[in-house]
């Protein structure tokens, strides 16, 4: 029988709530663990993220997903951006520290969740900016042991990195710019901290430059009608790593999904994407 565990509470950065949800298949001894990390304005059930769960658990993959710490979401409502001020003090730093976490809690045997799963294997996704910091993650990491990338960032700059010169010295002097998030319509804060954490720490989240350090085996996916990380992201990651698989398909930035997702089928794109991320994974 398969096991499935929904919003599991540990504590993530500044010990604010970070949610997990477990999907163990049947036939789980010994079987690999899939993390995903979600993208900007992101949460682990967006798009009804649970079907790609299940598709993985039918494969023999274990997969666990999560709320990052500070995304804006609460316990209460894991999939709504109520809390606006964690999003705004959302940065980097605190989103390798969460996939620190959430990593020691995957190799941690004092729980049962992940009873049986072999936890030399890790596996790692990452959308969007969450492929940005899966990579920096696994860059810093030994314990993951692949890693597949899924329209990702090549520069922490999201999502800033388009912004004017007047904008951002706006920014600096207000100490704060908001973000409309398009699905929501929300004016979400982005406090000045993310800009000055990128410039703390510009040379250790050179993403092209730390990816280029990983020796594990490595897939990017990209969409060739991304508008919010377009195509040269993935050509430049992978020019910084040729030995990666790199696979393209004409899609958009979340391989055709939308939020809320009220089908209980995959669009033919995110369809397409699993199979390949599930067939690498599995690949030897």
């Amino acid at each position: 029988m398969v096991t499935i565990k929904k919003n599991i509470m540990i504590n993530g950065v500044a010990n604010k709530p970070l949610l997990i949800d477990v999907f163990i298949p049947e036939s789980s001894l010994n079987c690999p663990i899939v993390l995903y990390a979600h993208g900007f304005c992101g949460f682990k059930d967006w798009g009804n993220f649970n079907l790609i769960a299940h598709r993985f658990m039918e494969e023999g993959l274990a997969f666990v997903k999560f709320n990052f710490s500070h995304n804006g979401t609460s316990p209460e409502f894991p999939e709504d951006f109520v809390d606006l001020e964690a999003f705004g003090n959302n940065n980097y730093t605190k989103q390798l520290e969460d996939l620190q976490i959430i990593t020691n809690w995957i190799c941690n045997t004092d729980h049962l969740y992940l009873k049986g799963t072999n936890r030399n294997k890790i596996y790692l996704i990452g959308h969007s900016m969450g492929g940005g910091m899966s990579i920096l993650h696994a860059a810093n990491d030994k314990r993951i042991q692949k890693l597949a990338t899924w329209a990702s960032i090549a520069a922490c700059k999201t999502p800033w990195g388009k912004w004017d010169a007047q904008r951002l010295n706006l920014w600096k002097i207000k100490g704060v710019d908001y973000y409309t998030n398009g699905r929501t319509k929300q004016e979400l804060p982005l406090y000045y901290q993310l800009y000055q954490d990128y410039v703390q720490h510009e040379e250790e989240y050179d993403i092209p430059t730390k990816l280029s350090t990983l020796t594990i085996p490595v897939l990017i996916c990209q969409g060739t009608k991304d508008n919010a990380v377009t195509l040269d992201n993935a050509l430049l990651l992978h020019q910084s790593l040729p030995k990666a698989v790199l696979i393209t398909i004409d899609s958009d930035h979340v391989f055709g999904r939308t939020h809320p997702w009220l089908s209980d089928q995959l669009p033919e794109a995110t369809k397409r994407i699993v199979d390949e991320t599930i067939k690498f994974f599995k690949a030897n």
